[in-house]
């Protein structure tokens, strides 16, 4: 794993390209096919301009009509994909990204880590992720070319809808941990705690640091927490899909057809 799929832009964070792995049966994961990140609610021109140049196709919007209405995403004028997403809300709180949910209860690193412990034990099953979900599987069933799936720090819903469909793929569990961390590398998580502009809302002055820094960065056993939620709920990932995102062997078999090489 190196730091060369993950592109730099000025006003965009955690852009990077989540294929490139070993996948299903000897496969590969088509490489320059699947980005994930951040909003794009600040782009420049220049970030504008870089990202047209990768062809994207379908943006999957993970976040809540909200989160939308308070920090709209730009786009190249020239931009003429297809933005898909389930209307309402993803995060549990209006308003709040999923990162910044219960943050104003946060003091401690340990209060931080019991917050993103709780939000991925039940982040598997919000209706309106759910629904998001099915329209992200179903985008990338139906076409292979270029796809941007972001929410809006992109690591944490963002992360387990890559997590889903590195599954889907065939990629080993420790290779898709290795990227959902990659995040940790891609964010700009220390300038915006030294900046004070991080996006986590409720903050009282008595935070920490390290507790800030737990809500922004990714840790294993949150992701973990929400892989062991499924199979405590459904025996297997394979049975989630198919019972909650209504993700049928035909759909999946479409979906490595367009993104396994």
């Amino acid at each position: 794993m190196t730091d060369t799929r993950i592109l730099a832009f000025e006003a965009i964070d955690n852009f990077r390209d989540y294929g490139g792995y070993a996948g299903l049966d000897g496969a590969t994961v088509r490489s320059g096919a699947l980005w994930r990140s951040g909003h794009h609610g600040a782009a420049s021109p220049t970030d504008l301009r870089a990202v047209h140049e990768l062809g994207i196709a379908t943006v999957i919007d993970l976040r809540g009509d909200s989160e939308r209405d308070a920090n709209p995403c730009l786009r190249h004028p020239r931009f003429q994909g297809k933005v898909v997403f389930a209307p309402g809300e993803t995060a549990g709180l209006k308003a709040a990204a999923a990162h910044e949910e219960s943050a104003g209860e946060v003091r401690s690193f340990a209060d931080a880590q019991g917050v993103m412990i709780r939000l991925y034990d039940g982040m598997p099953w919000r209706p309106v992720l759910v629904e998001t979900f099915k329209l992200y599987f179903a985008a990338l069933a139906a076409q292979d070319s270029p796809s941007l799936l972001h929410c809006f720090a992109g690591k944490d819903r963002t992360g387990l809808a890559a997590d889903l469909l590195h599954h889907i793929l065939g990629v080993h569990p420790d290779e898709a941990m290795a990227d959902y961390l990659l995040t940790n590398r891609a964010a700009s998580i220390e300038r915006r705690i030294a900046t004070g502009t991080h996006a986590v809302s409720g903050m009282g002055a008595q935070m920490s640091d390290d507790a800030m820094r737990a809500l922004l960065s990714v840790r294993p056993e949150y992701l973990e927490t929400a892989r062991n939620a499924i199979a405590a709920r459904h025996g297997t990932v394979d049975v989630y899909l198919a019972e909650v995102l209504a993700l049928d062997l035909a759909q999946a078999a479409a979906i490595r057809a367009n993104h396994l090489v």
